[in-house]
């Protein structure tokens, strides 16, 4: 899939976008699209903005935003700016390959070090700690968090769900060697997906193994099928798990999964979190002081 896909090169008139209801006040992505692959990626469906789908075209296009750096500095030394919470990677992947070659992100925690300014930080790809040390030095000025997502330690799952990232284990020790580093981290099972990661052994095994390689949190909530993304998801399920069709037609009515559903994974999450001694993400926004995490991504 990254053999395959085309990126394009563009320049963005603003870094941060302003996010309205959530425990972050702004975002930033240098990329647009994601050649990761996974099929319940929520920004699937953004990519309708520039007239593409949200199945190949997600994937196999990514926007480059080669100036984003030098505006994210212009806009962090506005004299407007409070040093609001910046959640980096909301929309794709901060972290995939193509990051190895623009270094755009690295470039952008530079910004933030030179403004001490927080940053919460979302990704799949163990690239993260080819930056600890710029990581490490933003953590000396600001808060800085950083959230694994790992969804299952089931390496072929993980490939059928999550075809070109790296596998969970990989994860894991980028998850503990930003810990040995004194990063703030933690795992984020974003999402929990019914009927193929919501079994109570396989969230005890990811919050364990969480917990074993140093993170200090572990949240998670259930997938989330909004318009664009939902269409891709089951076509998916049709072809890898064509038995949960009928599931999640009951499930899935609308873009979310009954309440109660929700609501009884979090709480076996947050059980799970205190028999292996990390924090629920909850409680880690509140423990952190001015530090507050993003919502699990998924």
């Amino acid at each position: 899939m990254t053999a395959r896909a085309n990126y394009r090169e563009i320049t963005c008139k603003s870094a941060l976008n302003r996010v309205k209801g959530m425990m972050f006040g702004w975002s930033l992505n240098p990329y647009r699209g994601c050649v990761h692959g996974c099929h319940y990626c929520f920004a699937r469906r953004f990519h309708a903005h520039f007239d593409l789908n949200a199945s190949e075209d997600f994937t196999g296009e990514v926007f480059v935003k080669t100036n984003v750096a030098r505006v994210l500095r212009e806009e962090l030394w506005s004299t407007s700016w409070r040093r609001e919470l910046v959640a980096l990677g909301t929309a794709t992947d901060p972290y995939q390959p193509i990051e190895g070659r623009y270094r755009l992100t690295r470039s952008c925690l530079e910004e933030f070090v030179d403004r001490r300014s927080p940053v919460n930080l979302v990704t799949k790809g163990p690239m993260v700690i080819r930056d600890v040390d710029v990581l490490t030095s933003l953590s000396a000025v600001a808060d800085c968090t950083v959230c694994v997502s790992i969804t299952t330690l089931d390496e072929d799952l993980a490939r059928r769900l999550e075809p070109t990232t790296a596998p969970p284990r990989q994860r894991l020790r980028a998850v503990e060697t930003l810990a040995t580093a004194g990063i703030h981290v933690g795992v984020l099972m974003a999402p929990v997906v019914p009927g193929l990661t919501d079994d109570a052994l396989a969230m005890e095994a990811v919050v364990r193994s969480a917990a074993a390689h140093g993170a200090q949190f572990v949240g998670g909530r259930v997938l989330e099928l909004r318009e664009g993304t939902k269409e891709h998801f089951l076509g998916w399920l049709a072809t890898d798990a064509p038995g949960l069709l009928e599931r999640y037609a009951m499930l899935y009515p609308g873009a979310h999964a009954p309440r109660e559903r929700a609501l009884a994974v979090q709480r076996t999450i947050a059980d799970l979190c205190v028999a292996y001694g990390v924090s629920p993400r909850e409680r880690a926004v509140v423990d952190s002081g001015p530090r507050q995490l993003a919502l699990a991504f998924g």
